[in-house]
């Protein structure tokens, strides 16, 4: 027996269709986010273009940082425990690093309403994080391979 599962296993493939609903969920859930945020941020902001920037950018945020993780549990499904946690530690130490420069960048510029940034970037990935949870809780994946 080992680690790694057959490549045409019926429990890769469950897993993969419990990513894919995921990767599917949040992009839907990214993309209402960010319409609503620009709509809201247009009408709610003290200056209008300003509330558009923010959304834009804050959709963008929550795209990049849940989209990541998901796609690298797709990308490795069928690779071993050791593997699938290296792939996605570094993919979460790289988004961080990413999301720390953007913020940096940002940080001098005035074009973009911060609140709107961080409101649809928390509802985007917190919304994320909770249509995932519901993906994994309700997805059917075998706890073992039957016999051939």
């Amino acid at each position: 027996m080992t680690d790694r599962p057959a490549a045409g296993s019926s429990s890769a493939a469950a897993a993969r269709a419990v990513f894919r609903r995921a990767l599917r969920d949040m992009l839907v859930l990214v993309a209402v986010v960010g319409v609503l945020g620009v709509v809201l941020g247009a009408l709610l902001a003290p200056v209008p273009s300003h509330g558009v920037w923010g959304a834009l950018i804050g959709a963008g945020v929550a795209l990049v940082f849940s989209g990541t993780t998901v796609l690298t549990m797709l990308r490795t499904t069928e690779s071993s425990a050791a593997t699938t946690g290296v792939v996605v530690l570094g993919a979460w130490l790289a988004k961080m690093i990413a999301l720390v420069a953007l913020f940096a960048v940002l940080d001098g510029m005035d074009f973009y309403d911060r609140t709107v940034l961080a409101v649809v970037t928390l509802v985007g990935v917190i919304g994320s994080a909770v249509l995932d949870y519901r993906a994994v809780v309700t997805g059917r994946v075998p706890y073992v391979e039957p016999l051939d």
